[in-house]
């Protein structure tokens, strides 16, 4: 196995978010990084610096104007009269959510409050001196992955941090400014016909959804807690399957909250096997380990060993396979979680 990371990625270094109603300490901090790379060094994985792909991994799936909104916001924002330490939205436009409407337009205003409202879904994705260039490093690793797999490796791990799931075409969200797993699966499709990502991620993968929700090429499959309890709230349900050339490629597999190993594993049995029934010719692997019963944000009761359960399964689909780092963070336990994945994927 090949495992990417840049150091560029330890910068993003988040003040604050949201939650319920009180700004807490951040959660993705730079510091979780350091368990995962021990991880693979415990297991002879050398961890590879990514070559700098530039914006050309990022913008497979994402829109030009959120782009550059990234790009300029903190430098914009930090012109303003009394501006805060971070980019945060202090309002949200109207938007129905339709699957079957194309993308939204470029933001009407060019004030970059009115963008960050526009372009920022929630109080989790601040945007500081260094978060671009930490979310690019990010895309780069795991671009970097999936050309791995592309040039005949049968597993590659993109240590991404931020994280992207979260992440729409035009919208952070949820810690997420760009979605790796998403442009992971993209990449893929340059050799493969078909491509299907699984998120095993404690939160529904809403904007590796989004993305793909109207196209066949790329199955989204997640497991998650259910919505009507636990973020993203708005999507993630069950009848959520496609639009248009999309139907019958999207499936959700929401767990009530306080589920076990058991249960969790029963759902990853079924999205493995839409999987497998797909026809799909490689795997993107959407790895978070935020349902561990010790994380601090979590809404499961699963235990280390779950995630080398996970890796089994995995490793009997016998498809090549991209893993990119989600969630996670409680720093103590998501070493161990790597590592009994790696464990599991390997041994089986």
């Amino acid at each position: 196995m090949k495992a990417f990371f840049h150091p560029a990625q330890r910068a993003h270094r988040p003040l604050q978010f949201m939650r319920t109603g009180v700004i807490s300490d951040p959660k993705d901090v730079p510091e979780r990084v350091e368990p995962l790379l021990q991880a693979l060094r415990a297991r002879h994985v050398a961890v590879e610096q990514p070559a700098d792909a530039g914006l050309a991994p990022a913008s497979s799936v994402h829109s030009a104007p959120y782009l550059d909104f990234l790009a300029t916001a903190y430098e914009r924002w930090s012109g303003l009269p009394a501006a805060g330490p971070e980019v945060l939205p202090n309002l949200s436009p109207y938007w129905n959510g339709r699957p079957d409407r194309d993308g939204r337009p470029p933001c009407p205003s060019p004030s970059v409050v009115a963008q960050a409202g526009y372009y920022l879904g929630d109080l989790a994705v601040p945007i500081g001196p260094d978060t671009f260039a930490s979310a690019i490093a990010s895309t780069h690793s795991a671009f970097a992955a999936a050309n791995a797999v592309l040039h005949g490796e049968a597993a590659a791990y993109a240590l991404c941090r931020p994280s992207g799931h979260h992440s729409r075409s035009d919208r952070a969200s949820g810690f997420c400014y760009l979605n790796n797993t998403a442009l992971a699966a993209q990449r893929l499709l340059d050799r493969f016909d078909t491509v299907a990502v699984l998120d095993v991620d404690a939160h529904h993968g809403d904007g590796t959804q989004e993305i793909f929700y109207r196209r066949s090429d790329v199955l989204t499959v997640s497991v998650h807690v259910d919505p009507q309890v636990y973020y993203p709230f708005f999507i993630g349900y069950p009848h959520e399957t496609g639009d248009g050339e999309g139907v019958g490629a999207n499936l959700n597999l929401p767990l009530p909250a306080g589920s076990g190993d058991d249960a969790f594993l029963e759902a990853v049995d079924k999205g493995v096997a839409a999987v497998r029934a797909s026809g799909a010719g490689a795997l993107v692997l959407a790895l978070g380990y935020d349902g561990h019963r010790d994380d601090p944000i979590t809404a499961l009761d699963l235990s280390t060993q779950a995630y080398g359960e996970v890796g089994r399964r995995v490793a009997g689909l016998g498809l090549p396979v991209v893993v990119v780092q989600e969630g996670g963070y409680q720093v103590s336990i998501i070493g161990d979680c790597l590592g009994a994945f790696l464990d599991g994927l390997a041994t089986a």
